[in-house]
C-alpha cells in the first residue's frame, strides 16, 4: 500500500506540469484572441489597429501552439476582409500585416497564401488592390513550400491579369511547370503568355516540349497547331524586315513578294507551314493567304 502511494506521489509533479502547460496554453489563446480582437475595434468607433506586428512576439505568446495561433489569425483575416468588402471600403490597411503574421505563425498554411493573395490583388472593394504585395506573399509561400507548384500558377495569373507583365507571367508558369506534380497545361500557359510578351522563340521551345511529352493526341494536335502559327508569325516578321530593306534599296514599296525575289533579296516565294505561299496585304506587310490552313488566332 505504501509503495502504491509513493508511485502516485511520484506522478503528481508530472501531472501538475501538464496542468500548468494546459493553463498557459489557454492563457496564450485568450491573450491572442484579445490581441486579435483589439484591432477589430469592436468596442470603439476609431479605425482598427494592429497592436502586435511581430511574428516572433506572437510565437512567444503562443507558447509553441503556433498552428492554433495561425488559425486564429487566419479567421481574423477572413473576418476583416469580409467586413471591409461589405462596407465597400477602399482601404484594407491591415490585410497585408495580418496575412504576414498568419504565415509567420504557420509557414505551411497554404490557404493563407493562396486566398490571401487573391484578397490582396483584387481591386477595391473586392480586395486591397495591391497585386505587388500579393506577389510578395506568394514568394514567401514558395520559399517555405518550394514543391507546391500552384503558387507559381497564382504568381503567373497576378502578373498576367493585374500587372499585364507578360514576360514575368510566362516565367512563373514555366517555373511552376517544372515543379513536382505540375499539370502539363502549365507549360501551355507559359507558351501562350510568352507570345503576349513578345517571346515567340520562348513560346516555340515550350510548345515543342509539350508536343514531345504529351500523353494524348488532343494535346499533341494543339501543340502542332500552335507551333505552326508561331512559325508563320516569325516568317511574316522576317519577310516584313526584308520588305523594309527592299524599300530602302529601291526607294519604293514592293507590289508583291515576287519583287523581293526579283531583287535577289529572296531566293523564292516562302510558304507557310501548311504549304501555302505568303502574300502581301493591302498595308504592304506579309500575311497569310486566304487559302492557308494556319490559325493565327491561337496566338491572340
Amino acid at each position: 500500500m505504501m509503495e502504491t502511494h509513493k508511485t502516485l506521489d511520484s506522478r503528481m509533479p508530472r501531472r501538475g506540469a501538464w496542468w500548468l502547460v494546459l493553463a498557459l496554453a489557454i492563457t496564450a489563446q485568450v491573450s491572442l484572441r484579445w490581441v486579435s480582437d483589439s484591432w477589430a475595434g469592436k468596442n470603439s468607433e476609431s479605425p482598427p489597429e494592429l497592436f502586435i506586428r511581430s511574428g516572433k512576439v506572437l510565437k512567444a505568446l503562443s507558447l509553441g501552439f503556433n498552428g492554433l495561433a495561425a488559425d486564429i489569425y487566419w479567421t481574423r483575416v477572413v473576418q476583416y476582409f469580409g467586413s471591409q468588402s461589405l462596407a465597400h471600403s477602399k482601404r484594407f490597411d491591415l490585410l497585408g500585416p495580418l496575412l504576414f503574421l498568419t504565415t509567420d505563425l504557420d509557414p505551411h498554411l497554404i490557404v493563407a497564401y493562396r486566398f490571401g493573395a487573391i484578397f490582396l490583388a483584387e481591386k477595391p472593394p473586392a480586395g486591397a488592390g495591391n497585386p505587388r504585395l500579393a506577389l510578395q506573399l506568394l514568394r514567401r509561400g514558395i520559399v517555405q513550400n518550394p514543391d507546391y507548384w500552384r503558387f507559381w500558377q497564382d504568381l503567373g495569373f497576378i502578373d498576367y491579369w493585374d500587372l499585364k507583365d507578360y514576360p514575368s507571367a510566362a516565367r512563373a508558369f514555366k517555373a511552376g511547370s517544372e515543379r513536382p506534380g505540375a499539370e502539363i497545361w502549365m507549360k501551355a500557359l507559359a507558351a501562350s503568355v510568352a507570345v503576349k510578351g513578345g517571346g515567340l522563340q520562348t513560346s516555340q521551345v515550350l510548345w515543342s516540349q509539350i508536343y514531345r511529352h504529351a500523353q494524348n493526341d488532343a494535346i499533341r494536335k494543339s501543340a502542332l497547331a500552335h507551333l505552326a502559327a508561331l512559325k508563320a508569325r516569325l516568317d511574316m516578321d522576317a519577310i516584313d524586315g526584308l520588305i523594309a530593306a527592299y524599300e530602302v534599296k529601291g526607294n519604293r514599296a514592293p507590289t508583291s513578294i515576287r519583287d523581293l525575289v526579283a531583287a535577289g533579296i529572296l531566293r523564292g516565294i516562302p510558304q507557310d507551314p501548311s504549304g501555302v505561299p505568303y502574300v502581301l496585304g493591302a498595308d504592304g506587310r506579309a500575311q497569310l493567304s486566304p487559302r492557308s490552313h494556319i490559325n493565327l488566332k491561337l496566338l491572340e
